[in-house]
């Protein structure tokens, strides 16, 4: 089997898998799973709130489900491993399995929206998001949205941080989706930042410190003396213009250089651009001359031609 084919074909089964489990599992509280192939076998980690109803007495239903995954998905030799969920508020396929549940039992969708989400921020949650598609209300489908907090839609983030689940809610009008997205509280953010005081920051950025002393940085922050304020103040009085730091006075021979220097750089650039202007006006001239010559010949075939049609 090709790569890409053997990529289809696992996504496939898990998708499978998964919607096996959501639908044997779903009084237990299911909230996902994670599927590794190993050398022995198929490992599977189940996420319940209530492993005991996975499990079963005796651990029947357990090996119920086993036998199963092997007839129906050709899995060798399954391994199912059962883990409780700490916090269901939490987990975003518990939460949207309850959100449907509530919609079936013929809740508002805004009641059980604002109080859903409530739950999720006082579990405290950094952020979420709650989405209803469907019929909620008439005949016409439409889209509600609640919001708490920050939340990631696109990006690495979106992917490693956000916990994503969704659930269906089955009504006498029609099926409402239900979509829902949460950041937990210890997720570290790209953007986040920390602000430590009284720290030394010749321990923890001892390059950019380095840096800054040798440009000087700390003569320049360091407050003028005494004298240096006297002498801007009578500079001041005096309507000068204070000195900058490191400014001589310039000889006046020197200036005067300089002065002819730009000057004769100014009358070199306008012969340049007038010699420009002459190539430009010769270029213009040749072309209109080829074009009429054209012309000319143009004339001199046409005439060429009426005379050999009149023989």
């Amino acid at each position: 089997m090709a790569d890409e084919q053997q990529f289809i074909h696992d996504g496939l089964q898990r998708s499978q898998i998964d919607e096996f489990f959501s639908e044997e599992l779903g009084r237990a509280g299911y909230g996902g799973m994670d599927v590794a192939k190993t050398p022995m076998g198929t490992q599977i980690v189940l996420k319940a709130e209530k492993p005991g109803m996975v499990i079963g007495k005796g651990g029947k239903n357990i090996r119920k489900i086993t036998t199963q995954l092997e007839e129906r998905f050709d899995l060798e030799d399954p391994q199912i491993d059962v883990q409780e969920v700490d916090e269901p508020d939490l987990n975003a396929r518990i939460v949207a399995d309850r959100l449907a549940n509530a919609l079936e039992r013929g809740w508002y969708f805004r009641k059980a929206g604002h109080t859903t989400i409530d739950r999720i921020m006082d579990a405290g949650a950094l952020g979420a998001e709650i989405v209803l598609s469907g019929k909620v209300t008439g005949a016409r489908s439409r889209v509600e949205k609640f919001n708490r907090g920050y939340i990631k839609h696109n990006g690495e983030p979106a992917e490693d941080i956000v916990d994503h689940g969704q659930g269906v809610a089955v009504l006498k009008l029609g099926t409402i989706g239900v979509d829902v997205k949460i950041i937990p509280p210890n997720a570290k953010l790209p953007d986040d930042f920390d602000i430590e005081e009284d720290a030394n920051p010749e321990e923890i950025v001892p390059e950019a410190v380095e840096a800054n002393e040798q440009a000087g940085v700390e003569e320049l922050l360091e407050e003028p003396t005494d004298e240096e304020l006297e002498e801007l103040r009578e500079t001041e009085e005096a309507g000068e213009e204070p000195a900058e730091p490191g400014e001589e006075e310039l000889d006046e021979e020197v200036v005067e250089e300089v002065i002819e220097e730009e000057t004769g750089d100014e009358e070199s650039a306008e012969e340049a651009e007038s010699d420009q202007s002459v190539e430009e006006e010769l270029d213009e001239l040749e072309e209109e001359v080829e074009q009429e010559a054209e012309e000319l010949m143009d004339e001199m075939e046409g005439d060429e031609e009426s005379e050999e049609g009149e023989e």
